[in-house]
């Protein structure tokens, strides 16, 4: 995380970035656009170079369809000097990830690269492959020498989620690594943490002193933290048959969202002071016993429906590579609680789910509501609760919900809501989400990425739940139509408290 003192970022240092799975969707619509992105805001060394690896890569065509797949990434128009800039530090190996030939081409590569673009050792492999190339890969590069660091080189690999199945494989998936790489090499990567908004969680609760008081049991009643996609499953139905929204959100995703909202403020921005108080975060989750999953987890799976555009859509076994009975879920609610000091019993509920009527990621924080008693002889039937809302997407900005009198004779109360957009405010530059977080790792920030330690405690609040419903099958399924919140248990694990969702 960068420093906020500073009023300017300074370029990284020189690197060569090598990306396996070079030809995979998130190379061409996310990696490089923010290359792209990061060498126009002066952001890249002119000691840079990326080198793609996959199976059967052709350097010229490489460089030509991530030309075209940039024009329609880019938030901007594509300016050609700076594609001519990133594209003439474009090289690439073809090879399969197994065979130690291409490794040895890799370390052929790396060298010409040192050579022609003075990236002087300095190495960043992107693992942008399927998670059972997690640990093979580094144990490949390590027996060509391309791990190891030495004084004044560095060596570092950013691993895409998700890192690991359940805490079991998490632990193993750690252990191997770290018998390869050192921690302080290994940046496991949440995109979510690369948004504004999210960045903006510790400005806005430790930069304003009218906040840090009231964060606490005191005055907060709830907080409700959603991810909602408006989209189905797609042509991923294979991947997220071995995944489910649960595995594929809510570890990563959701608890780092929680973990921003619900940690004691750090001493520094300085990468394990920040990780260290998101670590305590984890371990205070109260731990759900199998009994308690019914009450405190909800699982659904979206149906056919109609979307609020008026498109009709499949249900979830009718979508590609999904079995017809498939009993996965597409949709997960969670009531978490955690044991400490500040928040105890003040409920965090998460929920996630495809096919919801809106793509919408936010944090919602509801205040107790303030005494009736002044108000008892006047019309007012009742006081709604203060909210305080962090959204992430799409419109990144946060709004304070407030009661203010409605003008006139008699005592009536309206609601009023103050929103600040970043778009207003500050002058928007092009992201993708992947900007922040590729600089931060080229400059050997970590602060932004997830420790093992953090990641394997995310695992242990899950993994009981991934449990219970293996042992469980759904019998409801699909049990919410496509277009709509949820299934009504979904509603039920907030009724049961006297709480409801927020409505957008």
């Amino acid at each position: 995380m960068n420093d906020t003192q500073n009023t300017e970022w300074t370029p990284a240092g020189p690197c060569a970035m090598v990306i396996f799975g070079a030809n995979g969707d998130l190379t061409r619509r996310k990696l490089v656009p923010a290359l792209y992105n990061l060498r126009e805001s002066g952001l890249l060394s002119q000691n840079f170079a990326v080198i793609g690896v996959a199976r059967g890569i052709d350097e010229a065509a490489f460089r030509e369809r991530l030309r075209e797949e940039a024009k329609k990434h880019l938030t901007g128009e594509l300016r050609q000097e700076i594609w001519d800039w990133l594209a003439g530090r474009i090289y690439t190996v073809s090879g399969n990830f197994k065979d130690p030939e291409a490794y040895t081409s890799l370390k052929q590569a790396l060298a010409r690269v040192d050579e022609e673009r003075g990236t002087e050792g300095n190495y960043l492999y992107y693992l942008a492959t399927p998670p059972s190339f997690f640990s093979e890969i580094p144990r490949c590069l390590q027996e060509v020498a391309l791990t190891a660091e030495e004084v004044g080189r560095w060596r570092r690999v950013i691993v895409e989620k998700p890192f690991g199945r359940d805490l079991e494989s998490a632990r193993t998936l750690n252990r191997e690594l770290l018998s390869i790489l050192d921690e302080s090499q290994i940046y496991r990567i949440d995109h979510y943490l690369g948004k504004e908004t999210v960045q903006n969680i510790l400005v806005f609760r430790f930069a304003n002193a009218i906040f840090e008081p009231i964060w606490n049991r005191r005055y907060i009643d709830h907080v409700q933290i959603m991810v909602a996609e408006s989209v189905g499953v797609g042509t991923r139905g294979g991947y997220y048959e071995e995944a489910g929204a649960l595995r594929d959100m809510i570890p990563n995703h959701l608890f780092q969202l929680l973990a921003l909202i619900a940690m004691e403020p750090p001493i520094s921005f300085e990468a394990d002071a920040v990780r260290n108080e998101k670590g305590k975060i984890f371990s205070a989750i109260k731990p759900i016993a199998p009994d308690e999953v019914l009450q405190m987890a909800v699982r659904g799976q979206y149906g056919e429906g109609v979307m609020p555009d008026g498109e009709e859509v499949p249900a979830y076994r009718s979508e590609p590579r999904v079995p017809a009975g498939a009993t996965i879920e597409t949709y997960a609610a969670l009531k978490l609680m955690i044991d400490n000091w500040r928040w105890a019993d003040v409920p965090f509920y998460l929920r996630t789910g495809k096919r919801l009527p809106a793509r919408c990621t936010e944090i919602a924080i509801q205040f107790k509501r303030a005494p009736f008693v002044l108000f008892r002889q006047t019309p007012v039937g009742h006081l709604e609760p203060n909210h305080l809302v962090l959204r992430i997407q799409p419109n990144e900005g946060i709004s304070l919900a407030f009661s203010a009198k409605i003008p006139g004779p008699v005592v009536r109360i309206g609601d009023v809501d103050m929103d600040f957009f970043n778009a207003d405010y500050f002058d928007e530059t092009p992201a993708t989400g992947y900007e922040t977080l590729l600089y931060d790792c080229m400059k050997g920030d970590a602060g932004l990425f997830q420790r093992g330690d953090n990641a394997e405690a995310a695992w242990s609040v899950v993994t009981p739940i991934l449990d219970v419903w293996s042992a469980l099958p759904p019998r409801d399924f699909p049990n919410y139509d496509a277009g709509t919140w949820g299934p009504r248990a979904a509603a039920d694990l907030l009724r049961r408290d006297g709480r409801a969702w927020r409505k957008l």
